[in-house]
């Protein structure tokens, strides 16, 4: 049985090659966009599975399609990838020194029988309170508009402090956890 990723994140595709999950990457012909920003697992669970649904045609039907997507929550609004570097700013400004939340919704599908696992996990994360230098040499430095919340975990420099509560690879992009466990039903 084949593992097919439908992303294009390069965090998803380390976090799969390092739980050594051997996988095909196929983009999702999905974009994920939203109605408003109030959050709920349920959309974040539904563009999870558009994505996997959107590449189900183009596999062999005896693959396994892993799909997932990552948001970033504060003040239950989603807080999505910048679009443009006072954008993320704004972002960093309002998560520093406060906590928030991150969630990813996946899917776990299986053509050949319809059998579909969708499910979320849901992480939390605290930084410093964060100055408007250190906010700005961040994004100078790291360039984070392809990211949730204008951050990514795995690269913040040690003045964010940052603490978490919960899987650090949901931060990151993907519970990898979870999904080995659900892959197991398959």
């Amino acid at each position: 049985m084949e593992i097919i990723l439908a992303s294009t994140s390069p965090r998803r595709k380390m976090l799969l090659k390092k739980a050594g999950i051997a996988f095909k990457i196929v983009p999702p012909s999905y974009d994920e966009e939203f109605e408003t920003l109030d959050f709920t697992f349920d959309k974040i669970e539904t563009v999870s599975l558009k994505k996997a649904l959107s590449i189900k045609d183009k596999i062999e039907p005896d693959s396994v399609i892993i799909s997932a997507d990552t948001v970033v929550v504060f003040d239950n609004k989603i807080l999505l990838k910048p679009k443009d570097k006072q954008n993320a700013f704004e972002m960093l400004k309002k998560l520093s020194g406060n906590e928030h939340y991150v969630v990813t919704g996946y899917t776990l599908l299986h053509p050949q029988d319809n059998k579909i696992i969708t499910s979320h996990v849901k992480s939390y994360v605290r930084f410093a309170k964060l100055s408007d230098e250190q906010i700005q040499q961040y994004i100078d430095e790291y360039k984070p508009l392809d990211k949730a919340g204008a951050y990514g975990l795995q690269e913040l420099p040690a003045y964010f402090n940052a603490e978490t509560k919960g899987s650090m690879n949901n931060v990151i992009g993907l519970p990898v956890e979870e999904i080995l466990e659900d892959l197991k039903k398959f």
